[in-house]
């Protein structure tokens, strides 16, 4: 099937943080390899865009001091030293008014809850942060293991607002393990050093790690090609992996790793066998609608205000120059107001326009101090696919990363189970998936060679 195996052609799909890092490690592993990006520019959900005249991103992003895989690569990038790490504020706004929940003083006065509700709250996450076992959690249902746990009038109060915030009434058929993942990232950063949440950012947002990683690739002989949308991937006999895109451009591979999410995936290789199509067609996803504001003056002292009033049209709000120095926007602050949706969701339909108007009357009822015309930018990010749901028994229903069609690969978030989506968990993704994938490709150029047929390894 291939030349040899040192001239091997490798296509990566999909120029997101984790084609890029897959590419990164298979080129400094010899291969001959081509990144393909539909949008105009690399970085995916990490992507950046223009606000006025600023440039930031285009989803709110944080490094934990805890991401140790995403540290680990900020450092290959001479980046890590560059983080800049900063004590947040969270807030709550319930049933019409503004708390503050930064700190155990501020939870034991945080009026909605009765002292005993309060207790049950602390003893949930303190419990979550303490099981190791995640595994059983995956046949429990979140709503279930919480309302157990924090009792029904802490479940009702705190915790349905929030996963409703999240995903929507997929809740219904999330497990606990979801829950667990969130709480274990937030407590692993006060395991790894620090007393007191803190989150990092670059100098530069995503635009400045996007672009040292872009240059590091094409430095290292990967070949980059943006808008370059797939439309087929399939066998040739005698050739190797045709990939027909949508620009009518047609490549021969010997081997390509698809990082599109399972739906795409499934659509794109119409080869794979009826077991891995169902898994793909059950990987259930969220997505999301996004706004990013930039205003003449901050909205409040808070990085995160979990919203918990069902009227409110976002599922949170977040000020990311309550985090970033205002100096990087300007002087000027630069909120997001994102909204999780499943992705039939009919706010997609909705012009930004339509978006702006209802969002607009939400933030002014919020915030007596908001007014529209403080508002020098605005934007709308819409993303059908974000997250694959951590659903009831989700491990053993896996899409794998070794399909049945020889010499194509998936690496997508359908594949974390025990995590929640997060740039760190990507980066980790790409560098456990790319250890299987040069395995089972070594095993294949073996069957290739081999006179006797053998069967090829599937990995779960």
């Amino acid at each position: 099937m291939t030349q040899s195996h040192r001239h091997e052609r490798w296509g990566v799909l999909g120029g997101g943080i984790l084609g890029m890092t897959l590419a990164h490690r298979l080129r400094q592993q010899g291969k001959d390899v081509t990144l393909f990006e539909a949008a105009e520019t690399l970085g995916g959900l990490a992507s950046t865009w223009q606000l006025g005249d600023i440039i930031w991103d285009r989803h709110y992003h944080v490094t934990l001091f805890s991401d140790l895989y995403l540290r680990a690569l900020l450092a290959e990038l001479e980046l890590e030293k560059e983080l800049n790490w900063v004590e947040t504020k969270t807030g709550f706004f319930t049933d019409g008014t503004f708390y503050s929940m930064s700190n155990t003083w501020e939870f034991l006065r945080f009026p909605p809850l009765r002292l005993p509700d309060k207790l049950r709250l602390a003893l949930t996450i303190f419990y979550a942060s303490r099981i190791r076992n995640w595994g059983r959690l995956e046949g429990i249902p979140v709503a279930e293991w919480l309302r157990k746990w924090s009792g029904t009038r802490t479940f009702n109060k705190i915790w349905l607002p929030l996963l409703r915030s999240k995903l929507g009434e997929s809740y219904k058929i999330t497990s606990a393990a979801f829950i667990w993942a969130t709480i274990a990232r937030m407590y692993a950063a006060r395991r790894s050093g620090l007393k007191k949440e803190m989150f990092g950012y670059v100098h530069g947002g995503y635009a400045r790690i996007l672009d040292r990683f872009e240059s590091t690739l094409a430095e290292e002989g990967v070949a980059i090609r943006v808008r370059h949308s797939a439309k087929r991937v399939e066998s040739i006999e005698g050739k190797g992996l045709g990939v027909t895109f949508e620009n009518g451009r047609e490549e021969i591979f010997d081997r390509v790793v698809l990082t599109v999410p399972a739906p795409v995936a499934r659509r794109l290789c119409v080869e794979l066998d009826k077991d891995e199509a169902l898994r793909l067609e059950k990987s259930q996803y969220q997505g999301i609608i996004c706004a990013s504001l930039l205003l003449d003056r901050p909205l409040s002292k808070f990085y995160v205000t979990n919203l918990t009033d069902s009227w409110v049209p976002f599922t949170a709000v977040i000020e990311m120059s309550a985090l970033v120095d205002r100096q990087h926007f300007g002087g000027k602050a630069l909120v997001y107001l994102p909204k999780y949706v499943s992705p039939e969701d009919p706010t997609f339909s909705l012009s930004d326009e339509e978006i702006r108007e209802t969002f607009f009357s939400a933030l002014s009822r919020m915030y007596p101090q908001f007014s529209p015309s403080s508002v020098l930018s605005f934007r709308v990010s819409r993303v059908k696919h974000v997250f694959a749901l951590s659903t009831l028994n989700r491990s053993g229903q896996l899409p794998s990363v070794v399909t049945s069609i020889p010499g194509v690969y998936m690496v997508n978030s359908a594949q974390i189970v025990n995590g929640t989506l997060n740039v760190n968990e990507t980066v980790q993704l790409a560098e456990n998936s790319v250890k299987q994938i040069l395995l089972a490709s070594n095993r294949l150029d073996a069957v290739s060679f081999s006179a006797t047929p053998q069967p090829l390894p599937v990995f779960t």
